[in-house]
């Protein structure tokens, strides 16, 4: 994978984004807003973490059945998923405030959730964000050969039942994170000299990754193993259904933006340039869902306006609600494609009948 090997168009004659952009600031200015987080993000915060954190000091401190320390479980991982899509997001982009140290602080909340900063950010800012939806360059899109995503991937046989079997790998996302990935994603990122910013030192790096997973293991393990008057094996249940239903909430989540009938997959043309700018690389491979649901706009942290958040990334998700009419209009005024579902029911059937088309052998599809 050469990232730099893909090249956007710099010729937008229509001046689409920067008719969006201007319009968008004006909104700032003329509200006297900041494109940071605001209260409402601050006190979601609060909730994320007590979700997330509540019910581990209760099973630590109560001594509760194991049928309530199962359910507690549960709560953790939707806590979990939470915080990931609320406060690591908009603090990994820079979005959450305008103070870059506590946007460090709540990007740093990976760090309970599993993962790492720097490998985050060079996937999901660097490679997604960029080359959104581009095969073998979003790294979003690779599930390895179990999974099919892209109909440029190859096909398998067993690709024929990934609409059956896809949701019970979901789970394992933040799972993998947590044993594997992490280390993978490393060695990779760090070969290849990928970073977000200021590319830190290798020494400096492999050592934040070694001790914040031996921080995590104590926390989520060796506390309840030493504390917890139950077996081992419970421990490590209740570790990986958190696990799980965080990794179904997030992989569902990311999905529904990207894996669906609307969302393309353009390939750059032999000399490695894509079709179109950036901006409007975004509109054709980004779909929003549920933007009318107050429950899922307050849940998945704005995820579900992708095509907002994909355009304007540094802008806390609390704002996507407003803007999105902004880029909606301007979007029909350019004859540009706005892709959205309205209900997330209507994006879970979209994404599950696109994995069945893509499943199906290639020979048999068009």
């Amino acid at each position: 994978m050469n990232t730099n090997s893909v090249r956007f168009s710099r010729k937008d004659s229509a001046q689409f984004f920067k008719t969006l952009n201007k319009r968008v600031n004006d909104y700032f200015k003329e509200n006297k807003l900041k494109k940071t987080g605001n209260w409402r993000l601050h006190l979601k915060t609060i909730i994320m973490f007590a979700l997330f954190l509540t019910p581990y000091f209760l099973i630590l401190t109560l001594g509760l059945p194991n049928w309530a320390n199962l359910l507690l479980t549960m709560v953790m991982g939707v806590g979990m998923a939470g915080v990931g899509m609320n406060v690591m997001h908009d603090g990994n982009h820079g979005s959450y405030s305008n103070k870059k140290w506590v946007n460090k602080l709540m990007g740093s909340s990976i760090y309970i959730l599993a993962g790492n900063v720097y490998n985050w950010q060079v996937q999901h800012n660097v490679l997604h964000h960029t080359y959104t939806n581009i095969h073998e360059h979003d790294e979003d899109m690779e599930a390895g050969r179990i999974l099919r995503f892209s109909k440029h991937a190859e096909w398998k046989k067993h690709h024929r039942f990934q609409h059956f079997y896809s949701v019970f790998l979901y789970g394992l996302l933040t799972f993998n994170w947590a044993i594997t990935t992490d280390f993978q994603q490393m060695y990779r990122y760090m070969k290849r000299k990928l970073s977000y910013g200021k590319l830190p030192s290798p020494a400096m790096n492999w050592s934040t990754l070694v001790i914040t997973k031996m921080l995590y293991v104590t926390i989520w393990i060796v506390l309840p193993l030493v504390l917890l008057d139950i077996a081992w094996w419970k421990v490590l249940l209740g570790f990986f259904i958190m696990h799980y239903v965080a990794g179904v909430i997030l992989s569902v989540v990311f999905q529904l933006a990207h894996i669906v009938d609307h969302a393309e997959t353009p390939l750059p043309d032999e000399n490695g340039n894509m079709k179109n700018t950036w901006a409007i690389h975004q509109l054709f491979t980004t779909v929003n869902f549920g933007t009318k649901n107050r429950i899922v706009n307050w849940f998945t942290g704005g995820l579900n306006h992708q095509v907002e958040h994909h355009i304007f990334p540094n802008i806390s998700h609390v704002h996507y609600t407003k803007i999105s009419k902004i880029v909606k209009q301007t979007a029909k005024e350019f004859n540009l494609p706005y892709h959205e579902y309205k209900t997330t029911r209507e994006a879970i059937i979209s994404h599950f009948r696109h994995l069945k088309e893509l499943g199906r052998q290639p020979s048999l599809q068009y």
